[in-house]
């Protein structure tokens, strides 16, 4: 690391130790870094009217409750987005609809996800359109970050995507009333920096949560809290039985058990305190997991 810089807490980028805040990430210099007795980092919202730079380019995150990411694009530099978090643009921004590697094919409400590019000079603003806070991951080439479905607002150019099947499920009841109940999402979003750093910016509809898993090291966390995750980090399934509940049984019985996502290190993870929670109802088959009882 260069002489007269400092590393960021929470995306662990180097930068001077001057200015309010972390010119990669956003985060706030000024606050003192938070730990729960858990072991968790509280990631601190990026404060209102912060910019971070990538290229000759910058974004400036402009308000509290529903933040707006708004870009000043210099020159050819680029960005992509679902077309449903566009909220304004400088005319002289071209748009124009994207093809990435993998494709986009994916639906949300029911309708298609149109993929969109935004190429300067110019200014160009996005929004996820729904309270929560802003969460930037600059990436340096080479680096592969995992992100739950529908938590992406943006990328830069440089940054590749493609989709896998998150590969996390279960199914409930049996014939004509079997359903199959995806607690990650059906799929999971990779994003890989190519030939130079590039910038990622997720939607985490609550307060985010950080971790550094050692090798080895699990963690069991709600699997709809998942924001984020290096992909070094496996994940898999973990059901367990309350002692004395009622596992599922074909005459129709009630399960008492509670369905966790088994986290294990080496890695970063990131959470969020906003969460869909599991069926209550009881589960007939499942993907790969541990099964304990209490």
């Amino acid at each position: 690391m260069s002489e007269g810089l400092v590393v960021c807490r929470y995306c662990r980028m180097p930068h001077p130790p001057d200015g309010p805040s972390c010119p990669s990430c956003g985060a706030a210099l000024d606050v003192r870094q938070v730990v729960t007795r858990s072991g968790w980092i509280e990631q601190p919202p990026i404060q209102d009217m912060a910019r971070i730079q990538f290229g000759q380019s910058r974004v400036q995150i402009e308000g509290k409750y529903v933040p707006v990411a708004d870009f000043s694009l210099a020159g050819q530099e680029w960005i992509y987005f679902a077309h449903h978090a566009l909220l304004w643009t400088d005319p002289s921004v071209r748009l124009s609809n994207t093809s990435l590697s993998g494709g986009w094919n994916r639906m949300l409400a029911g309708l298609p996800l149109i993929m969109l590019e935004a190429r300067g000079p110019g200014h160009v603003a996005l929004s996820g359109d729904r309270a929560g806070e802003l969460i930037a991951l600059p990436l340096m080439p080479g680096r592969h970050v995992w992100t739950r479905e529908h938590r992406f607002l943006t990328a830069t150019g440089n940054v590749t995507y493609t989709w896998e099947q998150s590969g996390i499920w279960y199914t409930t009841g049996s014939g004509d009333d079997r359903e199959t109940h995806y607690p990650l999402g059906q799929f999971g979003d990779l994003f890989t920096a190519q030939q130079g750093p590039g910038l990622l910016l997720l939607h985490s509809p609550g307060n985010t949560f950080l971790r550094d898993l050692a090798p080895g090291e699990t963690i069991l966390v709600q699997p709809g809290a998942l924001l984020y995750r290096d992909v070094s980090v496996q994940m898999h399934l973990h059901i367990e039985y309350p002692r004395g509940g009622q596992r599922f049984s074909w005459s129709g019985s009630f399960s008492q058990r509670n369905v966790w996502l088994r986290l294990i290190g080496p890695g970063r993870v990131a959470v969020s305190s906003v969460f869909h929670h599991t069926s209550s109802q009881a589960i007939t088959r499942h993907s790969g997991a541990t099964e304990r009882r209490w």
